[in-house]
């Protein structure tokens, strides 16, 4: 791992973008920032991040060991190596959020940003956006985010973590192609509110019961409804209310 400590930057997948247009990089090359003042979340949404209280850095990936139609794997296998990494450090009832957000117990303290470039030769260059609350912040417009501090009470060693991630990524990753089922199944047995009845709002404000039961190998949230109607959504088809 190469590690690149800067004091701002607007995003760091942006400056890992820039980065690799400028020259070749070793794979697994980090970059860290204090501070993150354009920091990107699920399509286009927005990562708050305030200067000293969290864990913001991207890691890049030259080539990507899985085949396209198979990419959601790469995002089981990160959201699974975070909410792992974690527990390391013994803070427990750690969920993953579709698609990717990691809470403690129902309160998202972390969010992954996957961005894949597929190159004219069928590989596909990937960067791996992570954000992690570590300390109190002003979460007063986002009533469901906390931080680690806030959940559990302990300060956790913002590098320690860090370089806890990134070794359990290049573990994963070696082989992710192989082990994709593990992936998958550690991803569904911490998948939040699998096999509960929730209530789901559609993007014209309408709620709808419903249970989730999967997430399918494209991605997809598989969620059944009353009369047991089967429905398949992408981001930001439905909302889980919760």
């Amino acid at each position: 791992m190469k590690l690149i400590k800067l004091n701002a930057t607007t995003s760091t997948n942006d400056y890992l973008k820039q980065l690799i247009v400028q020259h070749a990089i070793e794979d697994f090359t980090v970059v860290w920032t204090e501070v993150q003042t354009q920091g990107k979340g699920q399509m286009g949404a927005k990562f708050v991040s305030e200067p000293l209280k969290n864990l913001t850095f991207s890691v890049y990936l030259g080539k990507n060991p899985v085949e396209i139609k198979d990419l959601f794997s790469i995002n089981c296998a990160v959201a699974n190596a975070v909410a792992e990494a974690l527990e390391c450090f013994n803070l427990t009832n750690i969920w993953i959020k579709w698609p990717n957000d990691i809470l403690s117990y129902n309160k998202k303290i972390a969010g992954i940003l996957i961005e894949n470039s597929i190159k004219s030769n069928r590989d596909i260059q990937t960067i791996i956006g992570i954000g992690i609350n570590i300390l109190p912040a002003d979460f007063s417009e986002f009533p469901h985010a906390s931080s680690v501090f806030q959940q559990y009470g302990v300060e956790i060693d913002r590098e320690k973590l860090l370089r806890k991630i990134v070794n359990i990524l290049q573990e994963r990753m070696a082989d992710v192609d192989k082990k994709s089922d593990t992936e998958w199944e550690k991803y569904h047995n911490r998948l939040f509110r699998k096999d509960v009845v929730s209530t789901f709002e559609t993007p014209e404000g309408i709620c709808l019961p419903g249970v989730i039961k999967e997430v399918n190998r494209e991605g997809q949230l598989i969620v059944q409804h009353e009369n047991d109607i089967v429905q398949h959504y992408n981001l930001k088809e439905i909302k889980l209310m919760y």
